[in-house]
């Protein structure tokens, strides 16, 4: 256990997930908006984040305690009434995601997964194609870039909250949630540990996924 009262809260391969898409996300937006890098390079991240987010998906069935789906995912009232007692300052300390929270990783995730998938499908009507284009009409690329387009501005708001939720419980609520992102650990009242997945398991599922997007990727645009 070590300090009293700090356990485990963020295994390791869910603090790579989370700094790593967060060093994907920076450099697609560079290369998209900015073209600071080329649009090559805007689909290698790509893919690289569609296969990070296929791992997570896995990882919240198969990961640690805190990172599955079932230990962060609330229903609606569990959700209100969290947010309720939020307002009025007497929302209780959840080790790990709390009811809102939860509920805002898996938007973040359907909107990467939105923007990964749909990048397979785009062009940028000058040079650039996906490699899945050639498979389907040129309306659906056409419908599939402008929903591309579209979650771009989705995704940036969902980010943005995540950001000010974290900056909120920082000034408010005297919660450092960075930190513990970077170490793993974090304050638990009942002191109970947090049951750790194995390293390899992270990795096997890490691997199926990279494969996965890699084989789409590879033979799916064979049209």
């Amino acid at each position: 256990m070590g300090e009293t009262g700090q356990a485990t809260v963020w295994d390791l391969p869910t603090r790579l997930f989370h700094w790593t898409l967060v060093l994907l996300i920076a450099a697609q937006y560079a290369s998209g908006e900015f073209g600071i890098l080329s649009m090559e390079w805007h689909f290698y991240l790509g893919y690289a984040t569609l296969a990070l987010v296929v791992f997570r998906v896995l990882w919240g069935f198969a990961g640690s305690t805190t990172s599955r789906f079932a230990a962060f995912v609330r229903g609606p009232g569990v959700v209100v009434r969290y947010a309720r007692e939020a307002l009025a300052g007497r929302a209780p300390h959840v080790f790990g995601h709390n009811p809102i929270g939860g509920w805002s990783v898996l938007l973040l995730l359907a909107s990467l997964f939105v923007q990964s998938v749909t990048g397979l499908f785009s062009t940028d009507d000058l040079t650039e194609t996906g490699p899945l284009a050639a498979r389907v009409s040129d309306a659906t690329v056409a419908w599939m870039t402008h929903v591309h387009h579209v979650n771009r501005y989705v995704l940036l708001l969902l980010i943005l909250g995540h950001v000010v939720a974290v900056a909120m419980h920082w000034v408010l609520r005297h919660e450092n949630l960075v930190a513990p992102m970077w170490h793993g650990r974090a304050h638990r009242g009942d002191g109970a540990p947090t049951r750790v997945a194995p390293l390899w398991r992270a990795l096997v599922l890490m691997a199926m996924s990279a494969a996965a997007v890699a084989l789409l990727v590879i033979f799916g645009g064979d049209a």
